[in-house]
């Protein structure tokens, strides 16, 4: 039975005599084999489901398979109304497939002349719904793999972009692949196409024309305006919502996955696969990954293979992702907060939700503790896992708090720092460069907090409540006194 792990893609694949399951962006993988007693064409034939017509893309390397039949879907008033809908027609996503290809392929800096190894057939059905499941099957051929997606024919541009781009990444990896498939990390997916989507130009994927003007066809479309920050929609998502740490990039949940977290993993994915594509030799790092992902049972393994240069440890990379989001907040901080709204802000940083059971059989009850609780009470990996988060969080809010709260956020952001070994700024010769300091104890960083925490109640206690301001008057446009 298939488990449908991902609203967006659902992708299984079958094994011939032994059955196997795995994980791809949140869908659920089995992977078929055929042997080499069967005809390779005729095994392709049966993948290509023949008697539909077919359009085959300029390279060859997709066919899109359809029937004559629509969706009933396509003439509902809502969803013609709905702009990020696209009404799928073979003639028109073999061009969109194609687009996307070479879009990722520039992204990762791959020859354009790279032959292509596993034909990619993309199988079109009447939507059911606006939210149908996409399914994935990917099939070993005595010569190689080959690769089916079956699409309703009316989706998001968001689920179109993260399925081609899922099928053409796992295409790329499995290449040198025999009995084992590639496992591709859903952060890699969900990035890469959240790129493309904000930096591809306006017809980067094509619908089907919505009526006939004249006896010309006519489509709706919505051209974003190119060559400024692809990064503006991240952006944005990420003034309302912390980015995800490293280790929550690599074991999203359901509703991540699905976009209903308000999009904060999937702006986390895209910020933190530009990040690692920026880095030297980034893409030839993340075309190593991909095409040593069939060697290992998991992807943090040939993750760890292909960027051990850059993060010899695993806390290596929270290391470097947590120095990269404040790095990205401070290009565009976003407005800043008022006193009132700062000392809310500072609050809820320095709070540690918790949950606390008064008996083993009684239910957990929701609590708050201090930092100091955590530094007293918790050992050492819990206390290393929530401290880091704290000091990339007091980092964010520093850059937008009220000047009266931000020398004691920057206190206890350094009494952090000092905690966990952090390197810290000091004055040298040469100005003030990152120098690593003795590690400060348990018992010094408690005395720190309990004197910040004197010094932050004692500034609350002039903090006025904010007073309405009219929208004519407000000196910044977006000023917003809720962001956070």
């Amino acid at each position: 039975m298939k488990t449908p792990l991902h609203r967006c893609i659902v992708a299984s694949l079958h094994r011939i005599c032994d059955s196997t399951v795995q994980r791809f962006n949140g869908f659920t993988i089995q992977t078929v084999i055929f042997c080499a007693l069967f005809s390779p064409l005729a095994a392709r034939a049966q993948f290509a489901l023949p008697g539909q017509n077919s359009t085959r893309s300029i390279s060859g390397q997709f066919i899109v398979t359809g029937t004559s039949q629509l969706s009933p879907l396509a003439r509902s008033p809502r969803i013609a109304a709905d702009t990020n809908l696209v009404l799928l027609d073979p003639a028109l996503l073999v061009v969109s497939a194609e687009r996307i290809k070479d879009s990722l392929w520039h992204r990762l800096e791959i020859n354009a002349d790279t032959p292509w190894r596993g034909q990619i057939f993309l199988v079109l059905h009447p939507a059911r719904s606006p939210d149908e499941d996409i399914t994935i099957f990917s099939r070993r051929f005595a010569n190689g793999w080959g690769y089916q997606v079956r699409l309703p024919d009316i989706l998001s541009r968001t689920r179109l972009a993260q399925a081609l781009t899922g099928v053409v990444l796992l295409e790329y990896a499995n290449r040198n692949a025999t009995a084992h498939s590639a496992e591709i990390p859903a952060w890699l997916t969900d990035g890469l196409s959240q790129e493309l989507l904000a930096a591809g130009p306006a017809e980067f994927i094509l619908s089907s024309p919505e009526k006939m003007v004249n006896g010309l066809p006519e489509t709706r479309l919505n051209a974003a305006e190119r060559g400024l920050d692809p990064q503006a929609g991240a952006r944005r998502v990420l003034e309302n919502y912390p980015a995800l740490t490293f280790e929550e990039l690599s074991w999203p949940t359901d509703e991540q996955l699905n976009g209903e977290d308000g999009g904060a993993y999937r702006a986390s994915a895209q910020v933190f696969t530009d990040a690692l594509l920026d880095l030297k030799n980034g893409p030839a790092r993340l075309r190593a990954m991909l095409a040593s992902l069939p060697r290992f049972l998991n992807w943090q393994l040939a993750f760890q293979s292909a960027f051990r240069a850059e993060f010899p440890r695993p806390l290596d990379v929270e290391k470097w992702w947590a120095l990269q989001v404040v790095i990205f907040a401070a290009h565009d901080p976003g407005p800043g907060w008022t006193p009132e709204v700062s000392r809310e802000k500072l609050g809820e940083i320095l709070r540690v939700p918790v949950e606390m059971r008064t008996a083993s059989n009684s239910l957990p009850a929701h609590a708050e503790i201090s930092l100091q609780a955590v530094i007293r009470n918790l050992d050492a990996a819990r206390q290393t896992a929530i401290l880091r988060v704290k000091l990339r969080d007091l980092g964010l809010a520093q850059l937008r708090v009220s000047p009266q709260f931000a020398v004691v956020t920057d206190g206890y952001r350094r009494a952090l720092a000092g905690y966990l070994g952090e390197p810290r700024p000091v004055a040298t010769g040469n100005g003030r460069s990152p120098v690593m300091l003795k590690k400060t104890s348990a018992r010094a960083t408690l005395k720190q907090l309990d004197a910040l925490d004197a010094r932050r109640r004692m500034i609350e206690s002039t903090v006025k409540p904010d007073t309405f301001v009219p929208p004519s008057l407000v000196p910044y446009k977006n000023f917003n006194l809720n962001a956070p």
